[in-house]
C-alpha cells in the first residue's frame, strides 16, 4: 500500500532562517609537515523541517565537512576556517566545553557503522540513558522510562526487553534504529546522518529511510543526510550539495537537479545509478553508462554480446545442497541447535551465463557460494563442476579442481595480505599451484592486469596505495590468473561508490564477453542484479524461493519474499519522496533450529518457462 503525504513542512523550511549555516568552511589535515586542504570553502543552509543531501564519492570532503561541523576533528592534525553557525552561533569559535553541551543536545549525528559507535560492553538501556541524564538532567528511573518510549517510537520490537541486551544481540537494522533514539533523545535541532544505510540490506534500509522521513514530520527536524547513492538522495531530500575533491560543483531542489544537472560531475552520478526496471526489453546484461566526471563526454550504455552456450553442458550443477552449522553448550559441548545456513538448494549454471543469488544477510547466499568451493563443508548434496563432483575430492585433486572456480570476496582489503606486493599476490596462486616460472608468471601478472584497467608497474605497489575500487579490480585480476571458468562474486560491489560500483561491474561485464566466463554473482542489490543477470535466484531462511530468467523474475515475481525485496528498493525519482510504502519492519527471521529439526519437504511450481516458484501458506 502506498499513500500520499503532504509536505507540511517545505513552506516552514522555505520562509524559516536557517537551523545550519555554512559559509567558507575550510578543513586542512597536517602531512609531512604541510597542511592539506580536503574541505575547500563549503557554503550550505540548512532550514527547520528540510533534509539537504551531501553527496559525493569516498574523498570528496563529505563526511570530513559534518565532523568539521561538529568539532570531533583532531585540533592538532586538523586546522579548521570559515563559519558554521547554530542559530546564529559560530561553533567553530565556541569552547570545546560548550561544544560539549551541543554535541548530542542541540546536533546529533548517526554514524554509517552503529558497531562502532555503540560500547560493546554496555547495554543498550544504558548507553540511550547516559545522553539523557547528561543533557536533559533526568534520574536514572526516568532516563530509562524516556529510553523505553524511544525505543518505542523508532519501532524496535519487544522494546522493554531489548534495553537489557548489548549491541551484538541486535541485528543491524536494529542497530541503526538504536543510534537514531540516541540521536532524538535530546529532541536535536539538527540530524546530522552519516551514511546511516550505505551497510543495511535493501529492505532493512527501505525501513530506516522510512523511519527517518517519518521523525522528521513529527518533530520538524533540520537533517543533513549524507550518502553517494543517489537513488537515497531522490528518497529523502529537498535540496542536493553536490562535492568533488572537497569543493561544492553544484547545488539545487532536488527535482531540479534530477531533471537537469549541470556539471559533468554529477551527472555521472546520475549515469551510475541503476534503476530498477530499465533493462525491460533488454535480452543480455546492459553496461552502464559513462560519464567523463571534468569534460562531460559521454559513452552509452550497451548490451554485452552472446555469451552464453546454450547447447553446452552445464559449467555448474548443484543438488540438494545443504550447509548446517552445530550450536553447541555446557561443559561438555552438547549440541543445543543447528543453524539451518543452507537448505536443500538447487540449481545449475550454462557456460557464459550470470546467475544472481539475491537475499537479505543471514538468508545463506554467501554459505551457499563458499559451500560450491568448500570453503565450509555441506552436509549433504552435490556440487558438479564439468561434471566432477567436488564434495567427493580430497587433497591435490580438489586443489587442481578449485583452479576452475574462484571467488571474489566484499572486502578487497581483507582479501589482500598487506604486507605482500600486489604483484606477487596476483602470482601466488600460479606458484602454488606449480603452473609456471618467475618469469611466466610476471608476464601472466602484467597481462592480467592490463585486462582489469590497471598498468603493469602497478604491481610493485602494496595494496594500501590503492583506491578501493582499484583493490576490487585486483582481487578480480587474480581471480582470472588461473584462467577459471566460474567466478563467485560475493558482495563483490556492494562496498563501492556508486560510479566506481559501475566502473567495476562495466569491466566484469566485458571480461565475461571476452572470456566466456560464468558468473555465480552473489548480492542484494535488487537494481544491480536486474542489470547484471541472465537467471536470478531468490533466497529466504537458507532456500531459493524463487528462480528463473532475468526478465521473469523481475517483470513478474510471484513469491511474496520477491515482491518484497522489490518495493523495498529505493527509486531515484524525486517526485516519488512523499510516497510511504507501507513497508513492514519484521526483521528476517532466525535460521537456528533444534537439533531434532527435520525439514519440510519444499514443492516447486513452474509458472513459465524455467521460472519456478516455491509454494508458500
Amino acid at each position: 500500500m502506498t499513500i500520499m503525504v503532504a509536505s507540511k513542512t517545505s513552506a516552514i523550511a522555505g520562509a524559516s532562517s536557517p537551523v545550519l549555516s555554512v559559509s567558507g568552511l575550510r578543513t586542512s589535515f597536517r602531512s609531512g609537515g604541510e597542511w592539506q586542504e580536503v574541505v575547500k570553502g563549503v557554503s550550505f543552509d540548512v532550514r527547520p523541517g528540510e533534509t539537504v543531501a551531501l553527496v559525493g564519492e569516498s574523498g570528496s570532503g563529505k563526511s570530513v565537512t559534518a565532523l568539521s561541523i561538529m568539532r570531533l576533528l583532531d585540533e592538532g592534525q586538523a586546522r579548521l576556517g570559515g563559519r558554521a553557525e547554530l542559530v546564529g552561533v559560530d561553533l567553530l569559535s565556541l569552547p570545546e566545553r560548550n561544544m560539549q553541551k551541543i554535541r548530542g543536545g542541540d546536533i546529533a549525528m548517526i554514524f554509517q557503522e552503529p558497531m562502532t559507535s555503540l560500547n560493546p560492553v554496555l547495554k543498550i538501556g544504558f548507553q540511550i540513558g547516559e545522553a539523557l541524564m547528561r543533557h536533559r538532567g533526568m534520574s536514572r528511573a526516568a532516563a530509562e522510562a524516556e529510553a523505553l518510549r524511544l525505543l518505542e517510537r523508532v519501532r524496535i520490537p519487544a522494546a522493554r526487553e531489548r534495553l537489557s541486551d548489548y549491541p551484538h544481540r541486535l541485528s543491524g537494522g536494529m542497530r541503526q534504529r538504536v543510534m537514531i533514539a540516541m540521536a532524538l533523545a535530546c529532541n536535536p535541532k539538527l540530524l546530522i546522518a552519516d551514511e546511516p544505510t550505505t551497510a543495511l540490506d535493501v529492505t532493512i534500509q527501505a525501513q530506516i529511510l522510512e523511519l527517518v522521513k517519518l521523525l522528521q514530520e513529527e518533530e520538524g527536524m533540520a537533517v543533513l543526510f549524507i550518502t553517494h547513492d543517489m537513488a537515497v538522495v531522490a528518497e529523502i531530500a529537498d535540496r542536493v550539495v553536490v562535492m568533488y575533491r572537497g569543493d561544492v560543483v553544484e547545488t539545487g531542489r532536488t527535482e531540479e537537479l534530477f531533471a537537469s544537472a549541470r556539471h559533468p560531475y554529477t551527472r555521472a552520478l546520475m549515469a551510475s545509478v541503476p534503476r530498477l526496471g530499465a533493462m525491460r526489453g533488454e535480452p543480455r546484461p546492459l553496461r552502464f553508462p559513462t560519464v567523463d566526471p571534468m569534460s562531460g563526454e559521454t559513452t552509452p550504455a550497451r548490451p554485452i554480446g552472446d555469451t552464453v552456450a546454450e547447447a553446452a553442458g552445464p559449467v555448474l550443477e548443484v543438488k540438494n545442497l545443504s550447509t548446517r552449522f552445530d550450536i553447541r553448550a555446557g561443559m561438555l559441548q552438547k549440541v543445543v541447535g543447528r543453524v539451518h545456513a543452507v537448505e536443500n538448494v538447487s540449481f545449475s549454471m550454462r557456460p557464459g551465463e550470470t546467475l544472481s543469488l539475491v537475499g537479505e544477510s543471514g538468508c545463506g547466499k554467501s554459505t551457499t557460494g563458499r559451500s560450491i568451493v568448500r570453503l565450509v563443508d555441506p552436509v549433504q548434496g552435490s556440487v558438479r563442476v564439468d561434471g566432477v563432483d567436488v564434495l567427493a575430492l580430497t587433497g591435490s585433486a580438489l586443489r587442481e579442481k578449485r583452479r576452475a572456480m574462484q571467488m571474489i570476496f566484499q572486502d578487497p582489503m581483507a582479501s589482500l595480505n598487506p604486507r605482500m606486493r600486489v604483484g606477487e599476490a596476483i602470482a601466488e596462486p600460479l606458484v602454488v599451484n606449480g603452473l609456471c616460472g618467475p618469469r611466466e608468471a610476471k608476464e601472466k601478472v602484467a597481462d592480467v592486469l592490463r585486462r582489469v584497467g590497471l598498468q603493469p608497474e602497478m604491481g610493485k605497489r602494496f595494496p594500501h596505495e590503492f583506491s578501493g575500487g582499484q583493490r576490487q579490480r585486483l582481487c578480480i585480476a587474480r581471480s582470472l590468473v588461473l584462467d577459471p571458468k566460474l567466478i563467485i562474486a560475493d558482495e563483490a560491489v556492494s562496498a563501492l561508490d556508486v560510479s566506481i560500483k559501475a566502473q567495476v561491474i562495466n569491466l566484469m561485464l566485458d571480461l565475461q564477453e571476452s572470456l566466456s566466463l560464468s558468473y555465480l554473482f552473489i548480492s542484494h542489490d535488487m537494481a544491480i542484479v536486474e542489470r547484471v543477470s541472465h537467471r536470478v535466484a531468490v533466497m529466504y531462511l537458507g532456500e531459493i524461493v524463487e528462480i528463473g530468467p532475468r526478465a521473469e523474475v523481475f517483470g513478474d515475481p510471484r513469491h511474496p519474499y520477491t515482491r518484497q525485496l522489490m518495493s523495498a528498493v529505493p527509486v531515484p525519482d524525486p517526485h516519488q519522496r512523499r510516497v510511504r510504502r507501507g513497508l513492514s519492519n519484521d526483521e528476517i527471521q532466525s535460521p537456528v533450529r533444534p537439533p531434532d529439526f527435520v525439514p519440510p519437504a519444499r514443492i516447486y511450481r513452474q509458472v513459465g518457462p524455467e521460472h519456478l516458484v516455491q509454494e508458500w501458506e
